[in-house]
């Protein structure tokens, strides 16, 4: 039951990615002989074509998954089962998540390279793309935050997986460099790139490396930050795309071995099947939805789309591999996130991280791997919060610089890093992090709403857009009104009050949206 259960939610994916995948194309009109930002723009350090797609489409893939796909299906399957996680997964990622990215992604090619806060500005409303422009800015910074300490904790409780991790850069900037000074044929620079990343996974679990110092985290945290200001800055051939390329092949390994370890032999799906209302967490509508964000839809991968991945596209034609695709890919690793879950529930011991769970269930279902499993799980999800590391910093400098119109990307970076970095050193963060999931999925919402705005003013039927808008737009509010209740009955006035300008924020875009029928094409 359980084997065929996933190989037909796999043949649903494949299905969504070949028939809608391409009806999107052609609806937004791709055009395989237009000129990209990359190629128009080449700057040699932000506007830069990929040599190939496959390189790109490992960036892309390596940003947008971070640490998402794993800890959200794990909470989804433990508050509220599985049925109810399977199909928004699927019904999510096909006709909204990958609509989402693709479309972001397109708008912003067609668009000169702009991230999503200018577009809306354009085509919406200058109110709209201002406050749209500070929101992302801010969640951007949480973002890096958050994930800066997840990995200085991760170095600190796990450190056999410090060196595979960390020796990943210099192995990136060699494989940065066959490819883009030496021209060494993809193929060979991939091998010598996997080669050097396998090795480190060996020496990492046979020499962990601990920084013995008095206070570990602070030190790693600000090691983490150095290496995302410079990272950010510096042109993407060298490290960002390099590195994102070669750290993609561990995902695809886990999806492999994972996709083996299901299919080879029958495992019973336990704990629950449905659960309405979970005593923890709260009702599965509208919480689930804001919860199991990354694999079904998810506001950031807009920012990525557009912020880093429009710059570099080197053809139209290779928009839906990478921004429709991805998310298709995503949603299959967090249905293989749910299987593990679902296969090791029993064995689980009270009181384990969402992280240790994931874990657990991948050496369970990786049973012909040994005690490398747990080890090799671990060591994927560290190396993907690194990408969404730098990634997000060089989003949130480029953003910084639309907003106040710096020209200095070195300030820009400085300051971006020294908030984030205040923010997870004083574990600040804890305080609004409560609020990001239905942040992230306003964020959604506010991006399909500028898609939508952006194919009204260009003549196309805009409510392909619209209407998974509006489904975003309702599930995040009701989310927001829940908790601005419970924040109110907990009297955490703070969070009421960030409760309350987001349902503002969501509420003012709907609003001015009326403004597009107003546009003119130009």
């Amino acid at each position: 039951m359980s084997i065929l259960l996933f190989l037909g939610i796999l043949a649903l994916f494949i299905a969504g990615y070949f028939f809608y995948g391409n009806f999107l194309s052609g609806f937004f009109g791709v055009d395989e002989k237009r000129v990209t930002p990359a190629n128009a723009k080449y700057d040699g350090s932000d506007f830069v074509p990929a040599r190939n797609w496959l390189i790109l489409f490992g960036h892309h893939f390596a940003s947008i998954a971070g640490a998402g796909p794993i800890i959200g299906p794990v909470l989804a399957y433990l508050w509220w089962g599985w049925l109810g996680a399977v199909i928004w997964l699927v019904l999510g990622s096909i006709f909204m998540g990958a609509l989402h990215d693709f479309a972001s992604l397109f708008i912003s090619l067609r668009e000169e390279g702009r991230s999503i806060g200018q577009i809306a500005e354009k085509y919406i409303s200058r109110r709209t793309g201002f406050l749209f422009l500070i929101f992302l800015f801010f969640t951007l910074i949480l973002i890096i935050a958050v994930f800066a300490a997840i990995c200085a904790d991760t170095f600190i409780n796990e450190p056999q997986v410090v060196l595979s991790s960390t020796g990943l850069i210099p192995v990136a900037i060699l494989v940065g460099f066959l490819i883009y000074r030496l021209r060494m044929n993809l193929a060979g620079a991939t091998l010598v790139g996997i080669f050097f990343m396998v090795a480190l996974i060996f020496l990492g679990a046979r020499f962990p490396l601990s920084l013995g110092v008095s206070d570990p985290y602070t030190l790693w945290v600000v090691l983490l930050f150095v290496y995302a200001f410079f990272a950010s800055i510096i042109p993407v051939n060298i490290l960002l795309k390099p590195r994102d390329y070669i750290s993609s092949f561990l995902l695809f390994f886990g999806i492999a071995v994972s996709f083996f370890g299901i299919i080879s032999r029958p495992f019973p799906l336990e704990g629950a099947k449905l659960v309405s209302f979970n005593a923890e967490a709260g009702p599965l509508f509208p919480v689930m939805f804001i919860t199991l964000a990354c694999g079904a839809i998810s506001g950031f991968h807009s920012l990525v789309a557009s912020g880093t991945t429009s710059k570099q596209l080197a053809n139209e034609k290779d928009a839906k591999k990478i921004g429709y695709g991805a998310m298709i890919l995503e949603g299959v690793l967090a249905t293989i996130v749910l299987f593990c879950v679902a296969f090791a529930l029993g064995a689980i011991p009270e009181g384990k991280t969402e992280t240790e769970i994931f874990s657990l269930g991948f050496s369970k279902v990786c049973y012909f791997m040994g005690d490398y499993a747990k080890f090799v799980a671990l060591v994927i999800l560290n190396s993907f919060i690194l990408t969404t590391l730098d990634t997000a910093t060089r989003i949130a400098r480029f953003i910084m610089q639309e907003l106040f119109q710096l020209k200095n990307k070195w300030l820009a970076t400085a300051i971006i890093v020294t908030i984030a970095a205040y923010l997870a050193l004083a574990k600040k963060w804890q305080i609004i992090w409560p609020l990001f999931g239905a942040a992230n999925q306003l964020v959604a919402g506010l991006t399909l709403i500028v898609v939508s705005g952006w194919l009204f003013c260009k003549g196309k039927k805009y409510y392909i857009a619209f209407i998974p808008a509006l489904i975003m737009i309702f599930i995040t509010l009701s989310a927001l009104i829940l908790k601005l209740i419970n924040f109110y009955q907990k009297e955490n006035f703070l969070l009421c009050a960030i409760a309350a300008v987001l349902i503002v924020l969501g509420s003012f875009a709907l609003f001015e949206f009326r403004r597009v029928v107003k546009c003119r094409v130009k």
